[in-house]
């Protein structure tokens, strides 16, 4: 089935219908001279899905099963489009990987869209990383693939984003090399940062949704609540910046207005500042090493007027130190970390723990099973079932 393809740049949407997708989507509609979303795939609200393969027409789409594949081609087909609907993992690998594919916006969130952006890093893709839970789970097996593979990893998290904008050009040779003392991660402090902390243990997941800054998914929403987002991007951080979790500092500031910072050893901190909007790391990866507008708006600082700083509270937030505690162990402890967060952030979300019960699930997982070389996707795998089952036997101990 034919589909004829244009000048522009040729982009995959990994995870097209997410907060990031969407938002992806909209900076390559605002420059069709420049992009085209080749291919796109979705993996529960594919309404959705069949509604932006409409409007984007792509060569492709992905979605999760043989079902969904044959009612989305035939609509696809009915409405006179030439899309093709790939199914599963295999699909995705496919549409991430494919030799027309210029670059990917990796945007599925978990452990699911690791192999996937795994296939874009294998064929030398350019890669916009959203899935920060790709390097969490298998950050020296991704970064080797990187390097063997030439691909262009450029990340799309905001604080990410912005610690790249704050770097030199340079800074693979080391930071210590480039005069880097250390790299200053910001976080909002979520919906609960001030809330009392005898509280917390009642909070609903509508309220642990709510951020106060910007909008997202319900999964990384509550990460955020609890801050476990946060320690996710550290241990992100580490390995997209060669750095030690000790040269990362999380600090709160609820304003989202500074993105994060970097601290050079004479004295000056390079801090990249923004309204809080993913299309602006977005356009920035997409155009990099250009700049092209991104329908943000520019940031008024008279109307911010200020900036507040805090140190985290670890026991508001002990996410936050049991992913420091798994960023120093490596090996498999953050892939072990990242699976028992999202069995106990589900089951938070499906009503059947505590949110405070987050971390207790966690910290079980991480005591509980042994920290062990993970030298091949296998064992990184493998890692990821064995702390689902120990999360799993929590909550059947716990009658949940």
């Amino acid at each position: 089935m034919g589909c004829a393809l244009t000048q522009p740049q040729r982009i995959t949407v990994l995870g097209a219908t997410g907060s990031i997708g969407l938002s992806t989507l909209d900076v390559i509609a605002r420059h069709p001279e420049r992009y085209q979303a080749f291919a796109l795939s979705g993996f529960s609200r594919l309404t959705e899905l069949e509604a932006l393969c409409l409007r984007h027409r792509p060569c492709f789409a992905a979605v999760p099963d043989a079902d969904s594949a044959r009612h989305l081609q035939g609509s696809l087909l009915a409405a006179g489009l030439e899309t093709r609907v790939l199914v599963g993992e295999q699909g995705l690998c496919e549409i991430a990987a494919h030799p027309d594919v210029d670059a990917v916006m990796a945007a599925i969130v978990g452990a699911a869209g690791l192999q996937p952006t795994l296939a874009a890093v294998e064929a030398g893709k350019r890669v916009l990383l959203a899935n920060k839970e790709a390097l969490v789970m298998s950050g020296a097996l991704f970064m080797q693939s990187v390097r063997r593979s030439n691909a262009v990893l450029l990340p799309i998290d905001s604080e990410h984003n912005a610690i790249f904008q704050c770097l030199p050009t340079d800074y693979s040779r080391g930071l210590a090399d480039v005069g880097v003392r250390r790299i200053l991660l910001t976080a909002s402090g979520g919906p609960f940062r001030e809330l009392p902390l005898e509280r917390l243990p009642d909070v609903s997941p509508e309220q642990a949704c709510a951020h106060p800054n910007w909008s997202m998914g319900r999964k990384i929403s509550v990460d955020s609540a609890s801050m476990m987002n946060k320690g996710l991007e550290l241990i992100e951080a580490c390995w997209l910046f060669d750095a030690r979790p000790a040269q990362i500092e999380v600090v709160i500031h609820p304003q989202s207005v500074i993105h994060s910072l970097v601290d050079y050893v004479d004295g000056s901190v390079l801090a990249q500042l923004g309204n809080p909007d993913m299309r602006t790391p977005i356009s920035h990866a997409l155009a990099w090493p250009e700049r092209i507008d991104s329908g943000v708006s520019a940031l008024d600082l008279f109307s911010v007027a200020r900036l507040d700083f805090q140190a985290p509270d670890e026991q508001r937030f002990p996410c936050l130190r049991l992913a420091r505690q798994a960023a120093e162990a490596g090996a498999s402890a953050p892939a072990m970390l990242n699976a028992a967060n999202e069995v106990a952030v589900a089951a938070f979300l499906d009503r059947r723990i505590r949110f405070t019960e987050i971390a207790s699930i966690i910290d079980e997982v991480l005591n509980r099973e042994a920290v062990i070389a993970v030298e091949t996707l296998d064992a990184v795998l493998q890692a990821d079932v064995r702390a689902r089952a120990v999360a799993g036997q929590w909550l059947v101990r716990h009658g949940r």
